[in-house]
């Protein structure tokens, strides 16, 4: 009663769609258009979207016999038989997309969309949220700036999962509701939002930029070796190297304890220096890039120069270590000595200052090898590099 009233005080001026799963049965409709609709795409994975005598709907996801992990699992159904889109024609009335759910692993990220029948660039008013952990209910919502939709349109919300590893996962769905809102009085949105794939900023527009304190390689073929050795020899001498390639992936490690109990502003930078890139020109849809991730479990102290897939692991399953999640996939250029600022986002880079996020890996999509330079070349001077800025607000005085 008291979200039907929240809601209500928001939007006077409109019904909204809400299904909040306290039916014995779920409303199915393979259009999408009288009901829930759900599918998967781009991989292996398997999905069921079913009601719950508790109250609530749940989202599984079967990805166990999935090999590339590019794949991604979406509820989706028509919301806009109870909006009045001409209220859309109206200085400061926007669409707000809003859930309440709660995942079976975490860190993962989810996202919310909205689009119509008329829609073709799918990366638009879709957003992206951090769920931190598997045991409290969160509600998301995001509301959208210049939605196209106008009265005999079809609008449709959907929820997605993407890329969350080969194994087997559950969202469960409290309730789901899209309106019309009143933008100076409804409020900020609510959850962790992660903007998909944002501009990436200049590394001089941060106020913080912080070498690596340590780089390694671990290899899956050879779990019991170091490779803090690997390099390439050149006329001039030997370069120590970074490479990512089929069984190999990098870990990097900073020391950020001068931060330790601030808070970020926004997203950050990871930056590299390419040594070389081989890969074939044209591929497959997500493939012969890389892939960062969260470093999660194992030794978070780990030596460059002892370390080895065994000892980073200390026992745990590679996907408990390393977020099989990826913060982001990245192209990565060929030719030596450019620079690649990759983004990282807020809620990881706050993980990483408050030590529960213990470093950063890269692992290859596809097929890829991709060097870049370590933490011995030039003392330092290409090595990996994090850029943020911290709120000034939030250190002590």
């Amino acid at each position: 009663m008291l979200i039907a009233l929240g809601w209500s005080m928001v939007s006077p001026s409109s019904a909204q769609f809400l299904d909040d799963f306290t039916g014995a049965s779920l409303t199915v409709d393979p259009r999408g258009v009288e009901g829930w609709t759900f599918f998967t795409g781009d991989g292996k994975a398997t999905m069921t979207f079913s009601a719950s005598a508790t109250g609530y709907a749940s989202i599984c996801v079967d990805a166990s016999r999935d090999t590339r992990g590019i794949w991604w699992a979406l509820i989706k159904r028509r919301v806009s038989q109870v909006l009045d889109l001409g209220l859309l024609r109206r200085r400061n009335h926007a669409l707000r997309i809003e859930a309440r759910i709660r995942s079976s692993n975490a860190p993962r990220r989810v996202n919310l969309h909205l689009n119509t029948q008329r829609t073709k660039n799918f990366h638009m008013h879709l957003m992206e949220f951090d769920i931190p952990d598997t045991v409290q209910w969160h509600t998301i919502s995001m509301t959208t700036k210049d939605f196209d939709a106008v009265p005999g349109d079809s609008v449709y919300g959907q929820l997605a999962l993407m890329d969350w590893g080969s194994g087997r996962y559950r969202v469960d769905v409290d309730y789901f509701r899209v309106d019309i809102v009143q933008t100076d009085s409804a409020g900020p949105d609510q959850g962790v939002q992660v903007p998909y794939h944002p501009t990436v900023p200049g590394a001089g527009s941060f106020r913080h930029h912080v070498p690596v304190e340590a780089d390694a390689m671990a290899d899956l073929q050879y779990p019991d070796m170091n490779f803090n050795n690997w390099g390439v020899q050149t006329d001039s001498g030997r370069v120590a190297l970074l490479t990512v390639s089929g069984t190999q992936f990098v870990l990097m490690r900073w020391d950020l304890g001068a931060y330790a109990g601030q808070k970020v502003m926004g997203s950050g930078v990871l930056e590299l220096t390419t040594h070389a890139v081989q890969r074939a020109p044209e591929n497959a849809k997500d493939f012969g890039m890389v892939r960062v991730c969260e470093i999660l479990g194992g030794a978070p102290q780990w030596d460059q120069s002892s370390v080895t897939y065994h000892t980073l692991c200390r026992g745990e399953p590679i996907d408990r270590v390393v977020n099989p999640q990826m913060i982001i996939d990245v192209d990565v250029s060929g030719k030596r000595g450019d620079k690649i600022f990759i983004t990282i986002s807020k809620p990881v880079l706050q993980r990483m200052i408050d030590g529960t996020t213990s470093g950063l890996a890269i692992k290859p999509l596809g097929a890829v090898v991709a060097s870049f330079y370590s933490i011995e070349n030039r003392k330092g001077e290409v090595s990996p590099k994090l850029h943020f800025t911290i709120d000034p607000h939030s250190v002590s005085r």
